[in-house]
């Protein structure tokens, strides 16, 4: 193996990590919401700081387009899930 193809291949193995541990955060988001709905609790704080920088981007689209307006679910919020698990597919499938 060469040195290139070890490097791509760390790389890789990071970025799905990394993607990993988001989504992961993201679902612990959605779950401590339920309980601490103000997200005031230091963990749903934390949560909260690791995970908005990903999403407000989609929410920020979503707003000015008028999308998904008074919809009770968190749309942006999925479709944020659902783009990492599309990124995640492509770097592993590399």
């Amino acid at each position: 193996m060469n040195t290139g193809a070890i490097v791509f291949f760390v790389l890789q193995r990071t970025v799905d990590v990394l993607i990993s541990g988001l989504q992961i955060a993201m679902l612990l988001r959605a779950i401590f919401s339920w309980f601490d709905p103000m997200q005031e609790g230091r963990i749903s704080t934390f949560l909260l700081i690791v995970t908005e920088p990903v999403i407000l981007p989609i929410r920020a689209l979503c707003q000015k387009m008028h999308w998904f307006e008074g919809l009770p679910l968190d749309i942006p919020f999925l479709l944020t899930w659902i783009l990492l698990s599309v990124l995640q597919t492509l770097v592993i499938s590399l």
